[in-house]
């Protein structure tokens, strides 16, 4: 794949989050990119999505030559979760070529979160759900791993299944400040609150007599949480912010930031209620 100064985000940057992206800057009328740039395609191919070939024309993207720093070709330049990690100028021997890509691809129950990953994004629910189950079989303590099946069984309403999950992650986890697990923990306790509440409609209709009703106002954001609409929630968790920071121990403003990291995927709507809540406290 070829790219440029307009695509590089996306085709490198980006796409480096998900699998190690190796970037041969090189030109037409250079000799050794000739014997490199064919072996890096077939040890692509080889490899079969484990990572990406990027090229660039530096006769044809000079800015970006000039901000890698690249002086002379052929210049390889591996990224990986969006940052250069390693480089190599000239041609290696196709041994050496391996080791230094088998250095930045995925080993183990890594490889297999990887695939989980790539899977999903791809729109394959079971194969992530199949590649998640092998990564915790390489290594049961690999927490990253268990909260991405975690939040995938939360998407699709297996509330139990993710309990079973939860208490399977560690306590340097659990007892920690992990703002994945406390975006989990606070799903999960939004959806055993609300099983216990009356219907939405009804808490609503409440709230709408009686606006000061705190209570009120806290178990209708749990309901709310709990179907994920995480705006109308935020919006009476910030009004119970306002009428009262000390109500059950500001479990108002405690609970937006769970709502902040549940909703990290709607990175308008967190910023929008983030400078709500700053507005309200300053």
């Amino acid at each position: 794949m070829d790219t440029t100064l307009a695509t590089f985000e996306q085709d490198v940057i980006t796409a480096s989050t998900l699998a190690p992206v190796l970037v041969d800057f090189w030109a037409p009328w250079c000799g050794p990119c000739k014997s490199l740039g064919p072996m890096l395609e077939k040890l692509e191919a080889e490899a079969a999505g484990k990572w990406k070939l990027v090229k660039v024309n530096v006769d044809e993207n000079q800015e970006l030559a000039a901000h890698f720093q690249v002086r002379s070709i052929p210049h390889v330049m591996a990224f990986a979760d969006g940052q250069p990690v390693d480089q190599f100028v000239g041609v290696l021997p196709e041994g050496q070529l391996r080791e230094f890509i088998e250095r930045l691809v995925p080993q183990g129950a890594d490889a297999a979160r990887l695939e989980a990953q790539t899977a999903l994004a791809d729109g394959r629910r079971d194969d992530a759900y199949d590649a998640l189950q092998a990564a915790l079989a390489y290594d049961p303590g690999f927490d990253e791993a268990r909260m991405d099946r975690i939040e995938l069984l939360l998407e699709d309403h297996r509330i139990d299944e993710a309990r079973n999950e939860v208490d399977l992650l560690s306590p340097k986890t659990t007892q920690g400040t992990d703002t994945r697990f406390n975006a989990i923990k606070a799903r999960l306790d939004a959806v055993d609150a609300a099983a216990d509440l009356p219907p939405t409609d009804a808490l609503e209709a409440k709230v709408a007599a009686h606006p000061d009703d705190l209570e009120a106002r806290f178990d209708l954001a749990s309901a709310l949480i709990a179907r994920r609409k995480y705006s109308e929630a935020l919006e009476h968790l910030l009004a119970i912010v306002q009428r009262d920071r000390s109500f059950r121990d500001d479990i108002g403003r405690k609970t937006m930031l769970s709502v902040f990291d549940l909703a990290g995927h709607q990175p308008e709507l967190v910023s929008h209620w983030r400078r709500k809540l700053s507005a309200s406290l300053f």
